[in-house]
């Protein structure tokens, strides 16, 4: 099938008539049957069958379109390249972090940064790391940072620190004696946990099962930030990054380090195939160095 055939085939087979199939497509309807015609035709067998006046799929065509609407997607992805790569002007760099970036190391970074660069104009995104993979793919974005990120096809990693995960507590006088606390020493008390979703969660969970210890767990929370925010009113202790543990409002929040220590990397992303611009490649490098000096104790 032609392109243009499978185009055809999946707005009518979408739309359920050629008349919407030629809205969508913005074409006449005569033309619609024509291409549709000649895909039938060329295929040696029919895609739709006109019961009572509408079009019903054939079984062939219910195979067919499984593995058209496949092909489909990746022409859509297409077009997205296509148009962000056109959109992409100098001077501009697109970037993304995960949730934890978002509160106060990318702010702070961009901005330290346009004190230097005064004319590069920056689009800021916040992306779970399945968004930020994506965007990178459909060059959407051209850098992403993240935390622990795992191998993903097409994507190309760079190191730029690693810090530590702490325990958070509330810093009203009863923890000022620990230098550093357990998981053992954590079941003693209420525990925030955080939703085992992505590779730094995972992290965590395992640690945690590893120790044995059942953990008093009062409540579930994402984005981490609301972990912080529980300790801060009394709800408990909980185990976070220390990026998201150094970010925002710390009033009320008492940092401890975990003992035995679990360590995260901080990486920057970009798409594999597309070599970075200039200005991109400044802002990784200025990234990186302002990561360690954030996570300088970590």
């Amino acid at each position: 099938m032609r392109l243009r055939q499978i185009e055809v085939f999946h707005a009518v087979y979408s739309s359920g008539s050629m008349t919407n199939a030629a809205a969508l497509l913005n074409v006449s309807q005569p033309s619609v049957s024509k291409v549709l015609g000649y895909a039938e035709q060329q295929l040696g067998y029919r895609l739709f069958d006109r019961v009572k006046g509408k079009l019903v799929p054939t079984p062939e065509a219910h195979l067919l379109f499984q593995h058209v609407k496949l092909v489909y997607k990746d022409v859509d992805r297409l077009r997205h390249v296509a148009t962000n790569i056109r959109d992409n002007r100098a001077g501009r760099i697109r970037v993304a972090g995960t949730p934890a970036f978002g509160l106060e190391v990318l702010p702070r970074a961009v901005a330290s940064f346009q004190q230097t660069n005064p004319d590069v104009v920056f689009e800021i995104e916040t992306l779970n790391l399945d968004e930020l993979n994506g965007a990178l793919l459909e060059s959407r974005i051209d850098i992403g940072f993240a935390l622990n990120a795992e191998p993903n096809p097409g994507i190309r990693e760079q190191k730029l620190a690693s810090g530590r995960f702490v325990v958070l507590a509330p810093d009203d006088g009863t923890f000022d004696d620990r230098s550093e606390m357990t998981i053992a020493d954590l079941a003693e008390y209420p525990f925030i946990a955080l939703h085992s979703r992505g590779p730094l969660e995972r992290a965590l969970f395992d640690y945690i099962g590893a120790s044995k210890k059942e953990l008093n767990i009062v409540a579930w929370t994402d984005p981490w930030h609301v972990a912080k925010s529980l300790v801060a009113f009394g709800s408990g202790l909980t185990i976070v990054d220390d990026i998201t543990a150094r970010s925002g409002v710390s009033g009320n929040v008492r940092r401890i380090p975990l003992r035995p220590a679990l360590r995260f990397n901080v990486t920057a992303l970009h798409f594999a195939n597309a070599p970075l611009s200039i200005g991109a490649r400044r802002f990784t490098k200025h990234m990186g160095t302002y990561l360690k000096e954030f996570l300088a104790d970590g």
